[in-house]
């Protein structure tokens, strides 16, 4: 490989796939199962993040009264019924496209479980565009940081010319960790405030990252 070589790890949720309402939606089945305070989106957004387990906490689950595994495998299926019927951020298929004709290796880190990954990926008929996916073993989204790290080795990927595009502070964190750069987009899972407390660039839109990357001033 060559390490000159421009390449952009995606994350999925949130940021390629527009899943935001889906996923407040599916944890409100689960909370109003149990008569516990349902989430707008705003609070959603400023609530939501990793570890996953400490998410549900803050919204109302104890975990003395049942185990995290039970409400977590309500709203994974809950999610997954109607994951389907999800699209992709505007411009996305576009930028995917922009950054391929202008030779940039392309792959998928995210918390989802490898065969959901791959299957929603499919899904929206973008699969082709990643030179790899990678995922979790699971479904209960604890870090990627290992996958992520493993991705970089087997895939000869140069982190100093890798951008991580994610929606979380939490991506942040694994792009640090991964020694990678980092880019939020201001339209997933977490508020821009947020975004913005990591220090990363913080922009509101997939498309903006074709001029940030391609065309920088």
């Amino acid at each position: 490989m060559d390490p000159d070589q421009k390449t952009i790890i995606w994350d999925w949720n949130g940021t390629l796939l527009d899943d935001i309402h889906l996923s407040m939606n599916a944890i409100n089945v689960v909370l109003k199962k149990r008569t516990l305070p349902l989430l707008n989106i705003d609070r959603y957004r400023n609530i939501f993040g990793f570890p996953i387990r400490e998410y549900y906490q803050r919204i109302g689950f104890d975990f003395s009264k049942e185990p995290f595994d039970i409400p977590a495998q309500e709203y994974i299926q809950e999610y997954y019924t109607h994951v389907h019927e999800c699209s992709l951020h505007e411009q996305a298929l576009d930028t995917l496209s922009h950054f391929r004709q202008k030779g940039y290796r392309q792959f998928v880190l995210s918390a989802m479980e490898q065969s959901s990954l791959e299957m929603t990926l499919k899904q929206q008929n973008i699969f082709h565009f990643f030179e790899k996916v990678a995922g979790l073993d699971n479904h209960h989204a604890a870090s990627k940081l290992d996958v992520g790290k493993r991705l970089l080795k087997t895939s000869h990927i140069e982190n100093s010319n890798t951008w991580f595009i994610g929606d979380t502070t939490h991506d942040f964190e694994v792009a640090s960790d991964m020694e990678c750069h980092c880019i939020l987009i201001a339209k997933g899972h977490q508020s821009e405030e947020r975004l913005k407390s990591t220090g990363a660039p913080v922009v509101q839109d997939i498309k903006s990252l074709v001029k940030i990357l391609c065309y920088p001033s």
